[in-house]
């Protein structure tokens, strides 16, 4: 439990950026999935992955992911889309 107001403050602050962090994720991991089922259907997913590496470019930038997990996504996306 915290004593002190600064610990109480850092607190609310943890938890408020926790939830921040974790709509941030989701948001990610479903476009992720949706360039994903557009590439499996054989549909055109180019506006979609444009949206997914824009999307992962931003969240390693705010490191929310590390830079080479995005750019590893990002890689790997784009190569299947390409098949």
């Amino acid at each position: 439990m915290e004593h002190s107001p600064s610990t109480k403050k850092r607190h609310r602050q943890s938890l408020v950026r926790n939830s921040r962090n974790k709509a941030s994720k989701t948001q990610l991991r479903n476009k992720i999935k949706a360039v994903r089922e557009l590439i499996e259907k054989n549909e055109d997913s180019a506006s979609s992955l444009i949206e997914a590496q824009r999307s992962l470019n931003k969240a390693a930038t705010k490191n929310l992911i590390h830079k080479k997990t995005a750019s590893r996504l990002i890689s790997r996306l784009s190569k299947s889309a390409q098949k």
